[in-house]
C-alpha cells in the first residue's frame, strides 16, 4: 500500500473538511487566541488556515483589515477568502512566509505544525515575520492519547492491519507531545516557552455523520480508508463504531490538544 505524503491528505474541498477534525476547530481557535494573549489592535497571522476557523475567530478579535492567513491548497485559500472577505489570503506555504520581516504581531498555527514539509523551518519563518515581542503559538492534536475520534480510529485499523501501525498519527508525527513541542519553539530561539493542554469538543448526528467524510480520504485517517478495498472498509468502520459506542443517536466526542507558545527576544 503506498504512502500519500500527510499535506496531500487535505487537498479536498473545504466542506470535506469542516465535517472531519474542522468539527472541533472552532472551540480550539478561541483556545489558542486566548492562550496566544491576542488582542485587538494587533496584527495576526493565521499559518496553514485551511478553510478559515482560526482565521474567523482572529477577525472576530482584531477585524478582517489586520489578519493575514496562508495555505498550500488553493482550494482552501479560496474558501477562506470567500468566507472571510477583507482577509489577506495568499497560496503559500509555511516554510516560505510572503511577508517581510517583523510585521505581525502574533503569528499562529492551528492543527498544522506536523503536516508542515520541514517544521523546524516552518517555525523559523514563523519568527521570522513575527516583531520582537511578538508571539508564536500553535496547537496541535495529543494524537497518541486523548484525541478521541483518531485515537480510536488508528487502534481499530491497527488491530485489523497491523501494517496501520506506520501511518498511526500518534507514532508517525513528530510533534505531538510537550517536550518534543518545546524543544521545536526553543531551538526556534523562542523565549519563554509554555506548554498546556486542552480538550475541546464536536457533535455528531450519529455514526454515519462521522464515518462519512473518511471515505473521501480527508486527512491520513480518511486516506488510509479510501485506500482500503470494499471488505477491509466494512470491517473497519465496523470495528472503529464498535470501539467509539456509537450509533444512530447525536453524540459528542472529546479531543485534546496541545498549546504551545514562545515570545520572539
Amino acid at each position: 500500500m503506498g504512502r500519500t505524503p500527510a499535506a496531500d491528505t487535505f487537498l479536498h474541498g473545504a466542506e470535506v473538511y469542516d465535517r472531519h477534525t474542522g468539527r472541533y476547530s472552532h472551540e480550539l481557535a478561541l483556545e489558542l487566541i486566548k492562550f496566544a494573549e491576542v488582542r485587538s489592535g494587533q496584527h495576526v497571522l493565521d499559518v496553514g488556515c485551511g478553510p478559515g476557523a482560526l482565521t474567523r475567530q482572529l477577525v472576530a478579535v482584531v477585524g478582517a483589515d489586520q489578519v493575514a492567513a496562508i495555505d498550500p491548497s488553493l482550494a482552501f485559500v479560496d474558501a477562506c477568502r470567500d468566507r472571510l472577505p477583507g482577509v489577506l489570503a495568499e497560496v503559500a506555504a509555511a516554510e516560505a512566509l510572503p511577508f517581510p520581516d517583523g510585521v505581525f504581531d502574533r503569528t499562529l498555527a492551528q492543527l498544522v505544525v506536523n503536516f508542515m514539509t520541514d517544521a523546524e523551518a516552518g517555525v523559523r519563518e514563523m519568527c521570522r515575520v513575527t516583531r520582537p515581542g511578538g508571539v508564536v503559538a500553535a496547537a496541535v492534536w495529543d494524537y497518541s492519547g486523548q484525541m478521541t475520534l483518531l485515537r480510536r480510529f488508528w487502534d481499530s485499523a491497527i488491530t485489523l492491519d497491523p501494517t496501520a501501525a506506520d501511518l498511526d498519527e500518534g507514532r508517525s508525527m513528530p510533534y505531538c507531545t510537550p517536550d518534543e513541542l518545546e524543544a521545536l519553539w526553543t531551538d526556534a530561539g523562542l523565549e519563554h516557552v509554555t506548554i498546556a493542554d486542552v480538550v475541546v469538543t464536536a457533535g455528531y448526528e450519529g455514526f454515519e455523520d462521522l464515518w462519512e467524510p473518511l471515505e473521501w480520504g480527508v486527512a491520513p485517517s480518511g486516506a488510509y480508508v479510501a485506500s482500503l478495498p470494499p471488505d477491509r472498509r466494512a470491517q473497519l468502520k465496523a470495528d472503529f463504531q464498535q470501539r467509539l459506542g456509537a450509533g444512530d443517536l447525536p453524540f459528542r466526542l472529546g479531543a485534546r490538544a496541545w498549546l504551545v507558545a514562545g515570545r520572539l527576544p
